[in-house]
């Protein structure tokens, strides 16, 4: 690789006309290595940056003198291997001016982040000044990303082993660990050590992957880690309407089946190639909504108090998890199966629980069934996107001849008369009445209000079902069953 060619002072001149920027710093000069340790460290801990030492903070060349850079060398020698921790390594340059010599000095984005200065202080670029980083979950995601600490082992704060389901992990060890392990649990080894052994605990508490895997209610210690699935009835987050709602919690496996059913409940199923008589298939392939709910659940920031978010609008499906890739990765590294296991040991665990290879192959092989899926990484909203397209309707434009009640499912679900919910809730009763808490749960509902305002009440509103007992309404034993009109649509 040839090296760069020294630099002029015309070009110089160059960059400071740009001014100061998160890049790139003026300073006269520097009296402390403290106070240079501190513009190295926030440099580094940033993406990396320059420092144009002789240069005034209104972009007006100072100059030094000869005297003026072996001070400053001997200080940089100092301030970047004593008074920063890891030590740094930056790389100078001087430009011979017409006011005098200006040092420059480069340094690269730090590959062991987080940097410290001798106090213990950690500093990061904000626009072209620096500050101090002294939020907790901006500190805990510097050392997540400086592989110091990982949320997925924190312990819980107040849990203990009681608070596991016990028969589940059980049953867990049985399926998918050595003999040996089997034998350790059967031959009396207490349970917090088994619990150690397996990187689930510390022997007192549980952490974070033994509860969020096998404990009994990790909405009690973990109320921010569930999933908030909303389907809108067009295109806007904005929109005041909604067509289902849910509030998804329990144990990751569990949040897993419930956020797949919510999907596959709000999309709609296709005829494609099958016959006229063939129950359809889903729009989107459901491998790829699997891959991307399982890389949401297992590498998402822990350590960010967020709600995993699924909003279903009628042209995409939106995944968004807290938390940006990690510096190392970028959105065209994972297309290509590049992989940073934020959480190793929940991942390690996930894949025995869930369809997870940790091969870095979840990303490409929903890719390969649906290429229509856009990766966005928000650095600035620490949050990633997985934006599913869906495909347009089936029958859209194919002629007057074709009606929309003959193809109910490519219609819209605002304007259609038996929307995809009230014709589920119709089919739960083809075989008999039922009720409402056995429909609620035929539905996989955990939400009794989504299930009365957008299934029970359009339903009955338009006379396709009745209750059993239309004179007590509140009975415990009122039941519902399909009217003439509702058996008439079904055929």
């Amino acid at each position: 690789m040839s090296e760069q060619p020294p630099l002029s002072e015309a070009a110089l001149l160059q960059r400071v006309a740009l001014g100061e920027h998160s890049r790139q710093q003026f300073k006269r000069t520097f009296n402390s290595p403290d106070a240079l340790a501190a513009e190295l460290a926030a440099f580094a801990n940033s993406g990396g940056g320059t420092l144009l030492i002789g240069v005034n903070d209104d972009g007006s060349l100072a100059g030094l003198n000869a005297a003026d850079l072996r001070r400053l060398n001997q200080m940089l020698s100092n301030a970047s291997s004593q008074h920063v921790r890891p030590p740094l390594h930056p790389h100078t340059e001087n430009v011979q001016t017409h006011a005098g010599l200006v040092m420059v000095v480069t340094v690269p984005n730090g590959l062991a982040k987080p940097y410290l200065d001798q106090q213990g202080r950690i500093w990061v670029k904000q626009g072209a000044d620096k500050r101090h980083v002294t939020a907790r979950e901006e500190l805990q995601r510097m050392f997540q990303r400086g592989g110091l600490v990982h949320a997925d082992v924190v312990p819980v704060a107040g849990s203990t082993s009681a608070d596991l389901d016990e028969p589940a992990f059980r049953r867990y060890l049985a399926q998918h660990y050595s003999a040996h392990h089997a034998a350790s649990a059967s031959a009396g080894l207490p349970l917090d050590a088994l619990l150690q052994n397996l990187g689930l605990g510390d022997g007192l508490e549980l952490n974070l992957t033994g509860l969020l895997l096998f404990g009994r209610n990790p909405l009690r210690w973990c109320p921010a880690f569930t999933i908030k699935a909303v389907a809108f009835p067009g295109t806007r987050l904005t929109d005041t309407r909604y067509l289902d709602s849910q509030d998804i919690s329990g144990t990751l496996p569990q949040q897993y089946t419930e956020a797949l059913a919510f999907i596959k409940r709000n999309l709609h199923r296709v005829q494609g190639s099958q016959g006229f008589n063939s129950p359809g298939i889903l729009e989107v392939p459901e491998i790829a909504l699997q891959e991307l709910l399982v890389n949401a659940l297992v590498h998402r920031d822990y350590f960010t108090s967020a709600s995993i978010r699924i909003l279903v609008f009628t042209d995409r499906i939106d995944i968004i998890s807290p938390g940006h890739l990690p510096d190392s990765l970028s959105v065209d590294d994972i297309r290509h199966g590049k992989s940073n296991r934020r959480n190793p040991t929940l991942s390690e665990h996930a894949f025995r629980l869930l369809p997870y290879r940790g091969l870095g192959s979840g990303i490409p092989r929903a890719l390969n069934e649906w290429p229509q899926i856009e990766l966005i990484d928000e650095a600035s909203g620490n949050q990633f996107t997985a934006r599913v397209q869906r495909p347009q309707a089936q029958w859209a434009g194919a002629g007057e001849s074709v009606e929309a009640p003959v193809t109910p499912q490519v219609t819209d679900p605002v304007t259609d008369p038996v929307t995809d919910p009230v014709l589920l809730l119709l089919q739960n009763l083809v075989n008999g009445p039922l009720a409402p808490s056995e429909i609620q749960q035929r539905l996989a509902l955990k939400h009794r209000p989504t299930f009365r305002a957008n299934y029970l009440r359009p339903a009955l509103e338009r006379l396709w079902i009745e209750p059993t007992l239309p004179d007590k309404p509140n009975s415990r034993l009122q039941q519902y069953r399909l009217t003439a009109q509702g058996k008439a649509l079904l055929k």
